[in-house]
């Protein structure tokens, strides 16, 4: 019969037990720890661009529902889409009138001239979205108004205006309200308003990361999310063919065209 203390000895841990013990369990909390930190490492991903999903959304929703009651500018062209660049950027330019407007102040209808235009982020290296309205009617409708900041963390900003067969980068002329220029052109996008406006803008994945200079020269590192849409204007028959009426007797250059 064995006495207490060897028995004791006998129930007690080896050190080889106790060193594999001690691999298993740094194995499983390394497991743990990677596990934990990929989840971690997604959430970041995930979270930014799941921000820039909702800023696109609102953008273009509040777009298409002003091109959905677009209708035409009461001197110059109706609605004037220019293609602009600025570097290497898709920057448009779009001036058109719309109905899509809460009044604020008496003596205010409906109605609202508007215009869409980028302009560089003196905070960093992309851009930003701006959109300007103005619900009185102005003898230049491209000036005048309130404007918003609609995005920042902008990469680019397209439009592209269809007339009922055909795309075109730009829409309309922005000479059409001087005295010294009429519309002459027999083209579908010269006049009048289009049909559908295809819009497409490009934002930067992590706007919650402050953007350096080295992203704006190397975009490839971190390319950008595009987004697009469709809008059909809702316009009478013929109204997307008809040129513009009241011709202004002098006029100016779109918003945010130097």
């Amino acid at each position: 019969m064995k006495s207490p203390i060897a028995a004791r000895r006998n129930q007690a841990f080896t050190l080889i037990e106790l060193l594999i013990s001690a691999a298993m369990m740094a194995v499983i909390l390394g497991a743990a720890y990677a596990c934990l930190s990929a989840g971690f490492s997604g959430q970041r991903v995930v979270e930014p661009r799941s921000d820039t999903l909702q800023k696109a959304r609102i953008i273009l929703q509040r777009i298409s529902a002003d091109l959905r009651s677009a209708c035409p500018l009461p001197r110059g062209a109706a609605f004037l889409g220019v293609r602009r660049t600025l570097g290497t950027v898709d920057a448009d330019n779009l001036d058109f009138a719309t109905h899509h407007h809460s009044p604020r102040n008496p003596g205010e209808g409906d109605f609202c001239e508007e215009s869409l235009f980028v302009e560089r982020n003196p905070a960093g290296p992309y851009y930003s979205l701006w959109r300007r309205r103005n619900p009185t009617l102005a003898f230049d409708p491209l000036s005048g108004g309130s404007r918003e900041e609609l995005a920042d963390g902008l990469r680019g900003f397209r439009l592209e205006y269809f007339d009922g067969e055909d795309w075109y980068d730009s829409w309309g002329d922005p000479k059409a309200g001087s005295s010294k220029s009429q519309i002459t052109s027999d083209k579908p996008n010269s006049s009048g308003l289009p049909e559908a406006v295809r819009i497409t803008v490009w934002l930067d994945p992590s706007p919650a990361r402050p953007p350096s200079r080295a992203d704006a020269k190397n975009p490839d590192s971190d390319p950008p999310l595009m987004f697009q849409t469709v809008v059909r204007l809702n316009l009478p028959t013929g109204a997307s063919a008809a040129p513009s009426s009241n011709p202004a007797t002098s006029g100016g250059q779109p918003q945010g065209i130097p």
